[in-house]
């Protein structure tokens, strides 16, 4: 096998054994490739086309133009922004005849058989270029229909959301579309190109010329009794107290706050000046304007120049200063804290709202655009993990605000990505949190999120605890004797199976659920879910575990992936952790631990780390199990569960010496992390095809966890703190 990289480039060469070091030299890498921006938020066209559940496009021109006839044609235009030049997987249902052009080129052509059946479903690879892509698709008019369905192959990692592609539309949400051609464009519209003017896209971007001056009526009809909010700022430049005078006209009763206190407030209908003292800086204005005729709402300015309102947060594709919420019923009372805070959702007359703009069925939406700060998926629950445990381990309170950033940016969206689903089809943020349809989804980041809570109060985490241990407990398939497995899959013969994978898609959340609750169902339910998981997936003759069972064959497939194995020895030890030590079941998982253990002390590498195919020392030395044996074998030492303390702290050591110099660099970047798995009765896909990624997230929160348990187990031994001849005391 070939290195990762020379000898000379290893983080060992610059600190030898000084784990600290290490742990911080990893985090801080990662934290500054992936620095805490915040969620983006665009304007979105709810009369566009909007996204179905597996968060690909809807193109629904059949009821969109049910006018358009048969050999008529259809363009939709849209943009994506890819960082890197990369391959990503699309699908598509096609009603009718279906062209698909990418930055120009055509990269897909529908055949009779898609365009004459709309339930077949067609997956293709697309190689994007780094930076902005333009997609164009052409749809053709026939008996079967028009239009189809278009967009992500892989929601759970890429849902992808497609941007406006004209300069009038800058940073919009979504794509834009002709209304039905007799003929089609002889050039393709593009950024460079323009589009032809003489054909009418949509959505549609203008009031209508009929509409009503003032934006109140514009945007929310005249319904008598109600009112309406208006949120803005305007910035004070001066560096002293200074007068401002703001002055305009309103159509009906309008209330003025600035900071939540209120300065001016009309009767009805007029024109008005006042004066107000603020301080240099940003200043919140919301007004609340009332609909008291046909036609309401307000204008407002400031008498100085230099004194301009904007956005309260930045909204790309907006136009204007304000963003507007409505209606409520006159006399409701609103928190003006609550409405200042954009996450909120309110309260309204026809139900929960949101912000929207003064433009044509024009709102205001988030979106998750970061690589990875704020997404909520299972391997960054274990790297959240990793980096709390580091940060209170060196006591870098950096490290642990960041991480509990992280995981607030998620909950503290939860409410509104559940409504943001509702409303749209699939929400911009929290694509899996919102979506919640197996154990890869919930159980690994909701257990980070428990430990977090511990540390700091988290925003609406208790809500989507709940909402977790309620999908684990009863909506998750199980078999009939309960034993937690997959039913369906992301393809078809995934279905009916049980992965050793999903022992920590679930166990550590019920672990801490049920010290979080006291509810012992929770613990006993992961206690059982061990017990049968070793029924299905135990290999006795080399004690480790199979990576899936295959209800179809009803086999399981004997294949001993390495990662798969070093989740059921991390789970497992999470859980004896917190286990009662008078637990019926305890002695028969301590000593599935210890048979564990064995099996994989006997099948460490001459190197020091394990391989990716456990069994084959010719697969390649995989950075993850390697770690989590580490964590297992410290942990089993430091709780007392294994007795011959001396061959597993040397196995832990020389691990962590071997990852140190073999799969870590001086810049902290980890290698020889296993990519996210399928599964095959055979060796040969996970030795050549599961190959290894860069500082892939299933497992820079492993290693820094293995060196804390290396750092932990230095310290007892050091420290005289087991107690090595009566068999250990808990750490």
């Amino acid at each position: 096998m070939e290195p990762y990289f020379h000898s000379n480039e290893s983080i060992y060469t610059k600190c030898k054994d000084n784990v600290e070091h290490i742990l911080a030299t990893i985090s801080n890498r990662y934290i500054g490739s992936h620095p805490p921006h915040p969620i983006t938020y665009r304007a979105f066209c709810s009369s566009g086309l909007t996204r179905l559940k597996d968060y690909r496009y809807h193109f629904d021109f059949e009821t969109k133009f049910p006018q358009c006839k048969n050999g008529e044609s259809i363009y939709a235009w849209g943009k994506l922004w890819s960082d890197e030049a990369e391959e990503y997987m699309f699908a598509l249902h096609c009603y009718g005849p279906v062209h698909l052009y990418v930055n120009g080129e055509l990269k897909y052509r529908s055949t009779i058989v898609e365009e004459l059946d709309p339930k077949k479903k067609v997956g293709f690879r697309l190689k994007l270029c780094k930076g902005w892509n333009e997609f164009i698709l052409k749809f053709v008019k026939t008996a079967s229909g028009i239009g189809g369905i278009f967009g992500t192959g892989s929601f759970k990692r890429h849902p992808m959301h497609f941007l406006s592609p004209t300069a009038e539309r800058e940073g919009q949400e979504g794509w834009i579309f002709t209304e039905p051609l007799l003929e089609p464009f002889e050039q393709l519209p593009s950024e460079l190109n323009g589009f032809d003017e003489k054909v009418q896209w949509y959505p549609e971007k203008k009031w209508p010329q009929l509409t009503s001056e003032w934006q109140m009526t514009r945007m929310f009809g005249n319904r008598q009794h109600t009112f309406a909010v208006a949120w803005s700022k305007i910035n004070i430049p001066f560096l002293e107290n200074k007068g401002v005078e703001l002055f305009g006209q309103s159509n009906g009763r309008i209330d003025i706050f600035i900071e939540n206190e209120l300065v001016f407030q009309t009767k009805g209908s007029s024109c008005f000046q006042i004066q107000v003292e603020l301080p240099y800086g940003e200043h919140d204005v919301v007004i609340k304007s009332y609909c008291e005729h046909d036609d309401w709402g307000f204008e407002i300015k400031a008498r100085q120049d230099e004194v301009q309102f904007q956005l309260p947060v930045p909204v790309n594709g907006a136009n204007g200063q304000w963003l507007y919420a409505g209606l409520f019923e006159d006399g409701s009372d609103i928190d003006m804290n609550e409405i200042r805070q954009i996450t909120s959702i309110m309260d309204a007359i026809d139900g929960p709202t949101f912000w929207r703009l003064d433009e044509p069925h024009l709102y205001v939406r988030p979106y998750l655009e970061n690589r990875l700060f704020g997404k909520w998926d299972y391997p960054l629950g274990v790297t959240l993990y990793g980096l709390l445990q580091t940060g209170k381990e060196l006591n870098r309170q950096d490290i642990i605000s960041y991480a509990i950033n992280h995981i607030e940016t998620s909950t503290g969206l939860y409410e509104y990505s559940l409504w943001d689903k509702e409303q749209y089809g699939a929400a911009g943020v929290n694509n899996q949190l919102s979506a919640i349809d197996s154990l890869d989804d919930c159980g690994s980041f909701g257990a980070t999120m428990l430990l977090a809570s511990e540390e700091n109060t988290v925003k609406d985490a208790d809500r989507v605890a709940h909402d977790i241990a309620h999908h684990i407990s009863m909506i998750q398939d199980r078999l009939p004797d309960g034993t937690l497995y997959r039913k369906f899959g992301s393809v078809d013969f995934m279905k009916d199976t049980i992965w050793c994978d999903d022992l920590y898609m679930s166990t550590p959340f019920l672990c801490r659920y049920y010290q979080k609750t006291g509810d012992e169902a929770y613990l006993h339910d992961a206690v059982y879910q061990f017990l049968r998981y070793k029924e299905f997936l135990y290999l006795p003759h080399q004690k480790i575990m199979s990576h899936v069972y295959d209800f179809k064959f009803s086999t399981a497939t004997g294949v001993p992936w390495g990662r798969g194995n070093g989740w059921v020895l991390f789970s497992l030890s999470e859980l004896l952790a917190v286990l009662p030590e008078n637990h019926s079941d305890r002695n028969e998982l301590i000593a599935f631990f210890q048979e564990l253990c064995e099996g994989y002390l006997s099948l460490q590498g001459p190197n020091g780390m394990w391989h990716q195919v456990l069994t084959d020392h010719d697969s390649y030395e995989e950075t993850s199990c390697t770690s989590m044996f580490i964590y297992g074998f410290s942990r089993g030492i430091r709780y007392g569960w294994l007795k011959d303390k001396e061959r597993y702290s040397e196995s832990v050591f020389k691990g962590w010496e071997a990852m140190s110099r073999l799969a870590i660099d001086q810049h902290g970047n980890v290698y020889g992390v296993c990519q996210g798995s399928g599964y095959s009765f055979t060796e040969d896909y996970y030795k050549n095809d599961l190959t290894w990624i860069l500082n892939d997230t299933h497992g820079t929160g492993i290693v820094l966890l293995a060196g804390i348990e290396t750092l932990k187990l230095k310290k007892s031994i050091k420290n005289r703190s087991v107690n090595w001849a009566k068999g250990g005391v808990k750490a």
